[in-house]
């Protein structure tokens, strides 16, 4: 989904891994204590057990180890950690844990690495962080660490993408198991399954004029371009360029639905009369009805309201190294 000119907006090639990787001006090994927060259920190659021995041959000996059964117990752990004197944060899972951890850390300065051993992975996708565990490890040791900014609905931080309607209700039906069988093709699955629900009334307020009202199927919130499977929905969309992305789908049946997807897959999304999009610093949106939202593929309660803004450098993460800053005005 692309929006046309954001006028002013300074845009950085190491924001999405793009850029041409420099050679010797490696940031040196962090000095002090490094803390793991890994979801023991997330695998990536050779598993913890690898990633133990990767820190020794780095020579990690000041570590602080945490394991969690569920992303939600993420967020004790890294205030542990951060309490402890942690001067880096290694998130180990999807991007369910990557979102607890940054959203606790959401305003200090301590970096976060990510290591990424869940299914869709996208803030390390969008990031330019591969799945591959020693590569991961050695971008979140030597990287650069580069100020991004977050997005924040209803209190809480996401790194991504928030969404209401169609992709929730897809991020709650998708179940862990069917994950682990399926992988990303567990989205398009269970997204078959809701195409046949009807758009609901919705009224969207951005930077304080209203902006839409109507029926709408599914309303997203972009920090990042791409979203879900690996879609561009959002052309424009830099993680530290200080806006959110906002994009309305009005497809209300499933020729609709494969219509609008082809645009946008195609890079047309503009040309579709089921797409509408936005870039505000404020987002309010009502809902005739309560729905289902989600926050980075995590699914929150139902709720009739969302308030949303953009949080400019909230966080510090470990990016692969890249050029030196590029600034356009006509991105």
């Amino acid at each position: 989904m692309s929006r046309g000119v954001r006028p002013g907006v300074g845009l950085t090639a190491a924001a999405d891994g793009a850029g041409t990787p420099r050679s010797g001006d490696e940031r040196p090994f962090p000095r002090g204590k490094v803390a793991v927060v890994a979801h023991r259920k997330k695998s990536l190659d050779g598993g913890l057990d690898e990633l133990r021995s990767c820190l020794a041959e780095h020579h990690i000996a000041d570590l602080l180890w945490y394991e969690v059964g569920k992303s939600k117990k993420a967020p004790k752990r890294v205030r542990q950690a951060v309490e402890a004197g942690a001067k880096l944060i290694l998130a180990w899972g999807g991007d369910g844990l990557v979102q607890r951890c940054l959203d606790t850390l959401a305003g200090s300065d301590v970096p976060v690495g990510i290591i990424p051993a869940g299914t869709a992975n996208l803030l390390a996708h969008n990031l330019g962080i591969r799945e591959n565990l020693r590569e991961a490890l050695h971008i979140a040791l030597t990287g650069r660490a580069r100020s991004l900014d977050l997005g924040k609905v209803n209190g809480e931080h996401f790194a991504v993408m928030a969404g209401v309607g169609f992709d929730a209700e897809l991020m709650h039906d998708v179940n862990g198991r069917m994950k682990k069988r399926l992988g990303r093709l567990a989205y398009f699955w269970t997204g078959l399954r809701h195409v046949h629900r009807s758009a609901s009334p919705v009224k969207i307020t951005v930077d304080g004029r209203t902006w839409f009202d109507g029926k709408a199927s599914c309303v997203l919130l972009g920090n990042v371009g791409r979203i879900t499977g690996g879609i561009p929905a959002f052309d424009d969309a830099r993680p530290d360029d200080g806006w959110l992305d906002v994009g309305v789908m009005t497809a209300d049946n499933l020729l609709q639905w494969a219509r609008a997807l082809g645009r946008v897959v195609a890079g047309r999304s503009d040309d579709s009369p089921f797409i509408r999009t936005t870039h505000a610093h404020k987002i309010a949106i009502r809902l005739a009805v309560p729905r289902t939202y989600e926050l980075d593929g995590g699914t929150r309660e139902m709720t009739d309201r969302l308030s949303a803004r953009v949080v400019p450098h909230a966080v510090t993460i470990c990016v692969p190294d890249t050029v030196s800053d590029q600034t356009s005005s006509s991105h």
